[in-house]
């Protein structure tokens, strides 16, 4: 559809809710029996009645700190501290405010993406243990100077049989 024709839409539907509204707040819609108030004759009167029932639930709700029910509600202070506690349980407590929120973590983490870089290229240079890997002869060098261990073509065949070996230097 076009603009023209989205606009026509949207203006003839605007002006339909107004007229609709404009019929109820005026006291002479053509039907209020739907309501479910006493009230059927006044959309004020019914809202009154409406804001009355309100009150008369609400009116045995307390503050209480020290509960979870349905009949109390924690102050403001309380629900802070509860804010406060989960934060440190998805942060870990005593962090720094400057990166105190999930916003000020991702900018700290944008902002240093070079370093973010330099850490995953370090890691991705590490001897694993948990999963094969392939090395190129200088990373193998390196990687065994570091651990002491010493190369295959220095330890020979591991399959040599040296029984026979040792049976044939007999003869």
């Amino acid at each position: 559809m076009s603009l023209q024709t989205n606009l026509s839409n949207l203006a003839t539907r605007i002006g339909n809710e107004t007229k609709a509204l404009r019929t109820l707040l005026n006291g002479n819609a053509a039907d209020l029996t739907s309501l479910t108030t006493t009230a059927k004759t006044n959309l004020v009167a019914a809202i009154n009645e409406l804001q009355a029932e309100i009150d008369a639930i609400s009116g045995g709700a307390t503050l209480n700190d020290a509960t979870v029910s349905t009949d109390a509600a924690w102050s403001s202070q309380k629900i802070t501290d509860e804010l406060g506690l989960l934060k440190d349980e998805i942060l870990g407590p005593g962090v720094s405010a400057a990166l105190d929120t999930l916003k000020e973590l991702g900018d700290a983490l944008a902002s240093n993406d070079s370093d973010i870089a330099t850490i995953t290229t370090a890691l991705a240079n590490r001897v694993r243990f948990d999963a094969a890997q392939t090395l190129d002869a200088a990373q193998q060098l390196q990687a065994r100077q570091n651990i002491g261990a010493v190369s295959t073509a220095d330890v020979g065949d591991t399959t040599t049989n040296f029984v026979t070996v040792f049976e044939t230097a007999l003869v």
